[in-house]
């Protein structure tokens, strides 16, 4: 349209005797023709009037912006009139500061104190506005541009060492003024004098005078001497009456060590062997082995055959009794100081180990009751085990009180290896997949596998619904773990490489929670066992995981069951009324 009448008027210019040249006559338009629709510039128009506003920062007031603002104008500082009501036409909403509004600036407090205390120590700081630094550039190149916070180990040693020294020239100074007097050096040796008080001076308390101890009183002189025997005598043992306890001896109380053939009491029978595979729960007692003067703690069976059986209790000592014969008391080993907490036969039987509440461990000759070794840590041992393969019966295994399991050579007697992931005391070590791993249970609620020999879990169970677990037993196909759990059930967890919980195996009935109640399987793995904490002893069926029977064992709590290698439907039971019964 603009370009028509543009082409119009020109053409008005070119005929002299146009119209357009005579006021009067109206002027002639031509109409114009466009194949486009019809477009609303309003916009573009407005845009094109507004667009000396796109050099200008938006106003804080407008709440509508009609236009796309640039970066620079949405970040531009606020400008405008003075504020009617402050001096310096600031509001006060936007005051922060004495002298205004100050921005905050993109530094954390740390980078800024860093900054500044080494401006002040060595004369420079990194710019933040820009990538280089200010002030001292001599001092920055002498110093490698180290800041305050980061200076390397190597020079901090020989800073505290440059320190020291210097420390010491002052105190040789002193040292000399003080000579000068005649009673220098009687000063200086003398500990309520000034100058021994600065020579010695260690804390902030050492220059006071009246901190310093005179003569001791009788009652405190008396005091000290009853608590430096004391020290000595936890030094050397338990106690002045409970030392010869300690020494280690052992009691034989069979007819003879070695009968008229020349085998050992030890010897297993040669006729010993099982009768058939098929395991039948026990109805009736058959023997009672009473001979601990408290109760007793763990039972085990002599491995493979079962003619013998061990048994540790809370009144320090280790009994071996005869199973198959006389039924009497073989050998007493007397040893700990405390009561006894676990035991573990060796493969072959000949030897086994005992951990006491005295932070002991003992490793005994079976046979003759002699101490091969002892090890301890200073913590109380939960739990040992020897490693059950052939060629690592060297190896021992102990759970402690301070959160580790701690592995011992017993040939050289050296601490080889120590397990420290768990947060509580250990309590059972389990090995599983060919004795190439161990499970543990702890106080902490949860249980770890391991590699034997490395100390990395390489499987963690804690769930919230999981309780302490004090006892842990291998099925016999190596394929399940039953814990016993302090909710008053037994679960059980696959050995397998993912370590599951196998939801639809579950043992209850029994009431645990509080003791540590061993749970067992059966030789062929057809029954589950456990004590419980009102004497009784529990068997379930291991497919249905009913339960079969219950036998009212022991007046107190029956902590510990067994059953026998060899005889199918006999089960040893121990209690803490200090008896050990024969089912």
């Amino acid at each position: 349209m603009d370009l028509l009448q543009q082409y119009s008027e020109d053409q008005n210019d070119d005929d002299p005797g146009s119209p357009s040249q005579n006021p009067s006559s109206p002027p002639r338009l031509l109409q114009g023709r466009s194949c486009a629709p019809e477009v609303d510039d309003t916009m573009l128009a407005l845009t094109v009037s507004s667009s000396s506003a796109l050099s200008r920062p938006i106003d804080p007031t407008q709440h509508l912006v009609g236009f796309n603002p640039s970066y620079d104008q949405l970040w531009a500082p606020i400008q405008g009139p003075a504020h009617p009501y402050a001096k310096d036409g600031i509001a006060q909403g936007m005051r922060n500061h004495k002298l205004g509004f100050v921005e905050d600036a993109a530094i954390e407090p740390f980078l800024f104190d860093e900054q500044y205390n080494t401006f002040h120590k060595f004369g420079y700081a990194a710019d933040p506005s820009a990538n280089n630094y200010v002030g001292d550039l001599d001092a920055l190149r002498s110093n490698n541009a180290v800041s305050v916070y980061n200076i390397p180990r190597h020079q901090q040693k020989k800073r505290r060492k440059t320190e020291a020294k210097d420390k010491k020239i002052s105190d040789q100074n002193d040292d000399e003024g003080a000579s000068d007097n005649e009673d220098g050096e009687e000063e200086i040796e003398n500990p309520a004098s000034e100058a021994w008080l600065l020579k010695n001076k260690k804390s902030p308390w050492a220059g006071k005078k009246e901190g310093l101890q005179g003569e001791l009183t009788e009652e405190q002189k008396k005091y000290a001497e009853e608590y430096a025997k004391k020290k000595g005598e936890e030094k050397s043992g338990f106690g002045g009456e409970k030392v010869e306890v300690v020494k280690d001896k052992s009691t034989f109380h069979g007819k003879e060590e070695r009968d008229y053939q020349g085998r050992s009491w030890i010897a297993p029978p040669k006729d010993a062997k099982a009768s058939n595979d098929h395991c039948y729960i026990p109805k009736r007692l058959v023997h009672t082995w009473s001979g601990h003067t408290k109760g007793v703690s763990a039972i085990r069976f002599f491995p493979k055959y079962g003619h013998l059986i061990l048994s540790a209790s809370m009144d320090h000592t280790v009994k071996i009794w005869d199973v198959f014969n006389s039924g009497k008391c073989m050998r007493t080993y007397q040893g700990h100081s405390a009561a006894v907490r676990d035991i573990c036969f060796s493969n072959d039987g000949t030897k086994f180990l005992s951990a006491g509440y005295d932070k002991n461990i003992k490793y005994w000759d079976t046979e003759t009751g002699q101490v091969i070794s002892t090890f301890s840590t200073g913590k109380i041992p939960y739990v040992v085990k020897l490693n059950p393969d052939e060629d690592k019966q060297n190896i021992l295994l102990a759970g402690m009180s301070d959160k580790k399991i701690v592995q011992w050579d017993m040939n050289s007697g050296q601490i080889t290896q120590e397990y420290d992931q768990h947060l509580g005391a250990v309590n059972t070590i389990t090995f599983v997949d060919s004795n190439r791993r161990f499970v543990t249970s702890s106080d902490d609620k949860s249980l770890r596998v391991w590699e034997f020999g490395i100390p990395v879990v390489i499987k963690y169970i804690s769930e919230p619904h999981m309780h302490s677990m004090p006892s842990i037993s291998l099925h016999p196909n190596a394929n399940w773990l039953a814990a016993q759990s302090l909710d008053n059930q037994i679960l059980i967890y696959s050995t397998r490489e993912k370590f599951q919980l196998n939801k639809k195996k579950r043992f209850a009935g029994h009431i645990v929670a509080g003791y540590a109640c061993q749970v067992n399987f059966s030789p062929d793995g057809r029954f589950v066992m456990s004590g419980d904490g009102e004497g009784k002893c529990w068997f379930w069926d291991w497919k249905s995981c009913k339960v079969f029977r219950t036998l009212k064992c022991h007046e107190g709590v029956c902590i510990g069951c067994e059953w026998h290698p060899l005889e199918q439907s006999k089960v040893a039971t121990c209690g803490w009324d200090g008896m050990i019964k024969y089912w």
